[in-house]
Formats: C-alpha cells, sequence, structure tokens
C-alpha cells in the first residue's frame, strides 16, 4: 500500500515521507515494496511524531504498518513467534498500558503492550508444531489427542485472526496445555511503534532502545509528564529533526465540541471562567458536551470519575460504594478497581512475569467478579487482556482518608494489590479512553486557582486537556460536588462472564 491510497494532510505527509525515509535506511522501501535483511552495524535510529488530539496520529500509524506487512515485514504481537529467521524483518505495535493497547485494536492496529513483547510464551514443544505449521514454517503436524478436525478448526480460524492462542483455542486446548511458562525476551527486535509515548519515562525509553534497532514514538506534547520528569517528554530530547509535528485535521474532527474544547486550551489568555463559558454554549447546542450537576455513580461503576486530588478521589469512592450499599468488610461483585502494582518477591519472578504477561500490570482496569476457591483469592475481569478472566491471589485496599491506613478486606499473603477504581487521578487516565468521561471540575477550579504551571503551561489547562480527551463520545463535566443515587445495583452481566479459570489459581500466586 502506498501513502496515496489514503487522503493526508500536507504534515501528514510530510511525517510519511520521514517515517518512510528512516525505513528505506533501515532496509525497508515502501516505495519499491522491498525488505532486505537488517544491518547489524546501521546503528539505532528513533524518530517522534507529535500532535494533539484529531491530528491523525492513529491513522498515520495504521496506514504504516498496513503498508509494512504489504511489504514482507512480519507483525510481532507478543502471543507467539515463530523461529526466527536471519533474513526476516519484524514490527511490533506498542503501548504503555492494556487499555492504550485495546483502543488501538479497536482501531484496526494489532497493538500489545510494551510489558508483553518484553516478556515472551514458552510454548510446549509438541504443540509449537501447530504454530509453526499455521506460521507457515513446517507442514500439518499430526498431535496426539487432536483429531483432523479439530486441526482444520485451527486453521481455519488463523485464517480469520492471526492469533496463535485463538487458534489453538479453536481446536479445543487451554492456555494452560500450550503456555508452559514465561521469560524475559533476550534477543532484540527490529522495527517498533509506540503509541501514547508522552507517558514514557527516560528509563523506559532506553529500554525500547535497546530493544529496537528503529523506533517511532507517536505522543501528544499537550499530555500531562510523567511523574518525576519535570513536565519534560521523552521526545523533547530529541534532536529536532528526528521530531515530527502534525496539525488538527479539520476533515476528521469537523463539528467534535469535545476536541474544540480541547484545541481552546492552547489559548495563553483563555482563563478558567471563560473556559467553563465555552463549555456552557457547547453544551447547549450538542448532546456530547453535557454540563451536569451531579456525578452519574451508574458510569461510575465502568469509567472512572477524573480528579486532580487525591482527597476528592477518596470521597468519590467513598460516596459510591456507600451509594451501592456496600459493606466496609467486603467488595460487590461489579466493584471497579485498578491494579497498584504486584507485591511478589524476587524469587517468584515467573510469577510476576505471567501475571504481567496476562494484562494484570500497575494501571490495569478490572472488575470484581466474586472471591477465588481459595483464601485471599479473587475474581477479575481486565478489560483490554486478550483473555481477560482470572483469578489470582489479591490485597485489595480500601481507602477512606489520606491519613490513614488504607482497610483491606481481602488479602493474600502476596500478590496482585489493587485500589478501588470509581476515581482515578487524571494522571493515571493517560492512554486510556471510555466511551463517556466524567470530569470533576471543582478539582480544576482548584488547580486553576493554585496558580501552578507545567513545562510553562497552567497545570488546569493541562488537567483539563487530558481528562477531554479521554472521551471517546461524550463528555460530562460535573460543576457541583454531588453524586447522584444510582439507577440500578452493580452487576457483571455486561461482561459476558464466563467460567473463570480457577484451575490455574495456584500456577498464579502463591
Amino acid at each position: 500500500m502506498s501513502e496515496s491510497a489514503l487522503t493526508f494532510s500536507d504534515d501528514q505527509a510530510t511525517a510519511w515521507d520521514s517515517i518512510a525515509a528512516l525505513l528505506t535506511q533501515a532496509g525497508v522501501d515502501l516505495t519499491e515494496g522491498t525488505c532486505r535483511p537488517a544491518d547489524p552495524q546501521s546503528g539505532q535510529m528513533t524518530l517522534a511524531v507529535m500532535g494533539k488530539a484529531g491530528s491523525g496520529k492513529t491513522m498515520l500509524l495504521a496506514g504504516l504498518t498496513r503498508a509494512l506487512v504489504e511489504v514482507g515485514v512480519e507483525l510481532v504481537s507478543g502471543d507467539y513467534e515463530s523461529r526466527r529467521r536471519r533474513d526476516r524483518r519484524s514490527l511490533a505495535v506498542l503501548a504503555p498500558t492494556n487499555k492504550a493497547a485495546s483502543v488501538l485494536r479497536t482501531r484496526g492496529v494489532p497493538a500489545t503492550t510494551i510489558h508483553r513483547i518484553l516478556y515472551t510464551p514458552v510454548y510446549d514443544p509438541e504443540y509449537e508444531k501447530i504454530a509453526e505449521w499455521l506460521s507457515g514454517n513446517l507442514p500439518r503436524p499430526r498431535i496426539e489427542g487432536l483429531t483432523d478436525t479439530a486441526l482444520d478448526r485451527a486453521q481455519a480460524f488463523y485464517e480469520q485472526v492471526r492469533s496463535i492462542p485463538g487458534a489453538l483455542a479453536a481446536a479445543g486446548l487451554r492456555g494452560a496445555d500450550f503456555i508452559t511458562g514465561w521469560k524475559r525476551r533476550d534477543d532484540p527486535l527490529d522495527i517498533g511503534f509506540v503509541d501514547e509515548s508522552s507517558m514514557l519515562d527516560a528509563r523506559q525509553l532506553d529500554d525500547l532502545r535497546e530493544l529496537f534497532s528503529t523506533l517511532v514514538l507517536f505522543g501528544d506534547p499537550a499530555q500531562l509528564a510523567p511523574v518525576g520528569q519535570s513536565g519534560e517528554m521523552v521526545f523533547d530530547r530529541l534532536p529536532e529533526p528526528a521530531r515530527l509535528s502534525l496539525s488538527r485535521i479539520h476533515r476528521q474532527a469537523r463539528d467534535n465540541p469535545i476536541l474544540d474544547l480541547a484545541h481552546a486550551l492552547a489559548d495563553p489568555e483563555l482563563g478558567f471562567e471563560t473556559f467553563e463559558q465555552r463549555l456552557v454554549e457547547a453544551a447547549a447546542r450538542d448532546d456530547r458536551v453535557v454540563l451536569a450537576e451531579r456525578v452519574d455513580s451508574d458510569l461510575m461503576a465502568r469509567s472512572p470519575v477524573l480528579v486532580w486530588r487525591n482527597a476528592t478521589r477518596l470521597r468519590l469512592i467513598n460516596a459510591f460504594r456507600a451509594a451501592h450499599h456496600a459493606p466496609q468488610t467486603e467488595l460487590l461483585p461489579g466493584e471497579p478497581l485498578i491494579c497498584d502494582g504486584l507485591e511478589l518477591p524476587l524469587k517468584h519472578r515467573k510469577k510476576r512475569i505471567d501475571l504481567e504477561a496476562r494484562g494484570l500490570i500497575k494501571g490495569a482496569q478490572v472488575v470484581y467478579l466474586g472471591p477465588g476457591r481459595r483464601p485471599g483469592f479473587s475474581r477479575l475481569h481486565i478489560f483490554g487482556a486478550d483473555e481477560p478472566q482470572i483469578s489470582v491471589a489479591s490485597i485489595i485496599k480500601i481507602e477512606t482518608d489520606p491519613e490513614e491506613e488504607p482497610f483491606i478486606p481481602y488479602a493474600a499473603t502476596m500478590g496482585a494489590a489493587f485500589v478501588h477504581g470509581a476515581a482515578c487521578t487524571i494522571h493515571k487516565a493517560q492512554g486510556s479512553q471510555w466511551a463517556d468521561v466524567q470530569v470533576f471540575a471543582p478539582d480544576l477550579y482548584a488547580a486553576a486557582r493554585s496558580g501552578r504551571s507545567e513545562a510553562g503551561i497552567a497545570l488546569w489547562k493541562r488537567l483539563a486537556y487530558v481528562a477531554i480527551t479521554r472521551a471517546e463520545h461524550r463528555l460530562h463535566w460535573v460543576i457541583r460536588n454531588r453524586l447522584a443515587r444510582p439507577r440500578a445495583p452493580l452487576t457483571t452481566d455486561d461482561l459476558a462472564i464466563a467460567p473463570a479459570p480457577l484451575a490455574l489459581a495456584p500456577d498464579t500466586c502463591p
């Protein structure tokens, strides 16, 4: 595919040409449709594509991914990697979080997480023959216990969806049958595209540069920088020729009031009161912007209220639980949680790798389904994971006051730690998107009154920009410190729950 198959803006076409030139230097010529083996002497090359919401970063990334596949570059998805060929060229499309990767996948881009690409699955040698056959590297195998009909199902699935685990599941196998463990990747990769790169810190960028000889970062310079980086993004350190900028594509984002509001924040003369007046005007003419008097507790069950202050987060979480009459000593099925990390010692490194590879990384959004069969275990649904149902040793913390220790209704000796997910800070929301997003405006007003700035931009504007652009379809701007009563009890029916793989529980965490 050539760039002429897409309708690009001038700056998108310029970015395409610059990236194509970088790839040609690396041995992949999109114009000629040729791939040369990677030259280990060519050195590491990094390029950044920066643009605000609506500038077409995802459109460009998707077009480049399709073009690379069409010239013979192999996609590395993280679920299975065929035996390395010396002349093979490969591409991995990455995002920092499961949620960000799943947003890309819904737009047709086969993305995986940085964690998932760092850790590779170890396949049972017998079932690996099926994977190699599906990948075109071996003849059709004969596997004891699998009929020809089962292999036909696997082949038919793989022709529709390029997923080895999915194909093996179609043959009647479980993940525990063909994946025996996980290992950290030892060998380097080839070409890497990284979305939401504004979330990367300097150490992560260094790790990616060691892994990929050619790296293209896609990021939004108006978002919040990672904590501890003084407002600086990793692409700010790149030399000027390696930084490309995209402008808003008006024909794509035409009449989108959410993007209009987000881009209005670039006006240095814009004050908070004037911005809220623009919100009022947008809400009066378009139902995609809602001026809300109260926080909607029903929406909180699946998309957290976005706040600035931690104290506000805790007040809203406790109000949500009280509105649902949740007992302090236990969770109700359907309550949202956010993974706060894995509390496992170094000797349990294999278990940590397994959990991270399955999507349970810091910041992962999950829903509590109920207790597991073993004390301290919980059944969870992980949003954005390939296999979302999991049973895992859990340390669930319910915070009530910033000055007090959290209450822990469930606690294994060690395992995955969680905090409540009915509300979260705007910093933690980066990389995620929801159909409906509630932004708690009193917190942004407090940020405006504080007079704080980040990298020369008023902090409230950065916060507002990130919060607003989390909304895919509708923005709820909450102007009062109130919570509406829930219209329905908490449920898990919307998650299409299948029985969680409790048989994996003893192998998941100690």
